[in-house]
């Protein structure tokens, strides 16, 4: 029973890290989509959130079938809920994904809008903490984990930055609201992206060792 569990643990491991590369892949493109004002990237995206919800799907299913015919204690409990948690998290960031690459189709069909604005160092930021808290869910890497938790700081403070500066922007020249408006929420976008990358990089700490430290303060 112990190696038929390991074995079903491992091919569960094996497609969360398939979804995540499927949800990294669509931010990547949405980003790329927006900064570069590529259409048919964001067109991409949007059509390739079907498959990240069938994964969804699919690896909960696995999970729920693992707690019926193992019942799983200690360790293999607290990976498999781990591993649920994880999932939905991952969705999250596929359907935020989808939502960048929605406003980068509306903002490449109109001018750009004439402001300093520094997304491609907050897309950056929030891409970095999607991939180290997956590669610290494929280590087992505590460590790497709670070096995510630290990266979040600086996404919160240029997004507000962001409403700073598209603030001023909409008061200057009503006739951009609307653009403004769509920028402002790729930048809220990206904010809770770094969000759910923080809560995969607690749940892996809670995977690794059994330590629950959501909400608790980090740090620096």
């Amino acid at each position: 029973m112990a190696k038929h569990l390991q074995r079903d643990l491992g091919e569960l491991k094996k497609e969360l890290l398939t979804s995540g590369s499927l949800v990294e892949e669509a931010l990547n493109h949405s980003i790329e989509a927006l900064v570069n004002r590529r259409i048919n990237l964001a067109e991409v995206v949007i059509e390739g959130d079907y498959q990240i919800n069938q994964m969804e799907n699919q690896i909960e299913e696995e999970c729920l079938k693992i707690l019926a015919l193992h019942q799983p204690v200690a360790a293999d409990l607290r990976f498999i809920i781990s591993i649920l948690k994880v999932n939905n998290d991952l969705e999250r960031i596929g359907d935020l994904a989808v939502n960048i690459a929605e406003r980068a189709v509306y903002l490449s069909s109109h001018e750009p809008l004439q402001a300093a604005l520094n997304f491609p160092r907050m897309a950056d930021g929030a891409r970095k903490m999607v991939r180290k808290s997956l590669d610290a869910l494929i280590g087992m890497d505590a460590n790497l984990a709670r070096i995510v938790l630290t990266m979040d700081d600086e996404i919160d403070d240029l997004n507000r930055e962001m409403y700073t500066t598209l603030q001023d922007l909409m008061h200057q020249s009503p006739e951009c609201i609307e653009r403004a408006v769509q920028t402002l929420s790729v930048s809220r976008y990206l904010e809770r992206i770094a969000d759910l990358s923080t809560n995969i990089a607690e749940d892996v700490v809670f995977m690794v060792e059994g330590e629950l430290i959501r909400h608790q303060e980090i740090k620096k």
